[in-house]
């Protein structure tokens, strides 16, 4: 047996044992992004239950890839345990009331809390740098000198996905939300066990890699979105132009000569964010994307 194939067997046996503690095939469901991460967990979810009628839960938040959207219509059309929940808040007044994203979770977690006069020990923790691993970058320092000047908080992701999920999940009446999150992202998922939230979160990716990821989608012949292949290459398919994204320029270089008019809402949507890293040269280079679209 490879190693691939020992992981392979272990999370089938992890999925089963916590099946039998939590009873997953009737008090759960898949966050279902159509991303890499959740194609492989609804497969692995298979492997280890057949048969199993878990619902895959897609939030199509406005501001997703119109290809994954039109992806995940099509796996729809062959998996009916497949249920998009499309969202209908204004994506501009929702980022406005709640705050954008900058930079990552954490630090938009903290910027919030000093814009609400917090003087707690977790935010000199992030800003004085306790923890080298979770600190604040010397670059962003600035955003803590000024309460109420950065409009930033962490609750982008909540107010536009997760809630659409969580309503859904009240509505179906099911208790547990079973994720493909990896530590190897990073960030707090670094952080995560298998099993969070009192059993309410299950993550049997948790420990896998890119890598073994990979072996499983060939071994299994999966088909992903089409952003994944050439000519488009992306790593990651959440929302698109998202601040938090390592790989932002690299993705709006590729939307400016590939997903043009895409590459246009991200600019309206993300501006405030957009304009800020780009004035301090932090993640995003000066925009030359009307160059680039007259060129292509």
């Amino acid at each position: 047996m490879t190693e691939n194939e020992f992981i392979l067997e272990d999370r089938i046996a992890k999925i089963q044992s916590i099946n039998e503690q939590y009873d997953l095939e009737n008090n759960s469901y898949i966050a279902f992004s159509g991303g890499k991460d959740s194609v492989v967990l609804s497969k692995l979810i298979d492997l280890a239950l057949p048969n199993n009628n878990i619902p895959r839960l897609y939030a199509n938040t406005g501001i997703e890839y119109n290809m994954m959207v039109k992806y995940v219509i099509r796996e729809r059309e062959r998996d009916s345990r497949i249920i998009i929940v499309n969202q209908k808040r204004n994506i501009k007044q929702t980022l406005e009331a709640y705050g954008y994203p900058f930079k990552s979770k954490e630090h938009s977690l903290r910027v919030e809390q000093f814009n609400k006069g917090s003087n707690a020990k977790f935010i000199k923790k992030y800003t004085e740098g306790w923890n080298s691993k979770f600190k604040c970058p010397k670059i962003l320092l600035y955003q803590f000198k000024e309460q109420g000047k950065y409009n930033y908080s962490n609750q982008c992701c909540y107010k536009l996905k997760k809630s659409l999920l969580h309503n859904k999940q009240k509505e179906l009446g099911l208790k547990i939300n079973i994720t493909g999150m990896r530590q190897e992202e990073g960030g707090n998922r670094q952080r995560l066990s298998c099993i969070t939230n009192n059993g309410k979160s299950f993550h049997p990716l948790i420990v896998v890699s890119e890598e073994w990821e990979n072996w499983f989608i060939d071994k299994y012949n999966i088909k992903l979105c089409e952003l994944y292949y050439p000519p488009y290459n992306f790593k990651r398919t959440g929302c698109k132009g998202c601040p938090y994204s390592l790989n932002l320029q690299n993705d709006l270089d590729t939307m400016a000569q590939l997903l043009p008019n895409e590459r246009r809402q991200c600019e309206i949507i993300w501006k405030p964010i957009y304009d800020e890293y780009r004035r301090i040269g932090y993640r995003l280079k000066p925009n030359i994307f009307d160059f680039l679209i007259k060129k292509y």
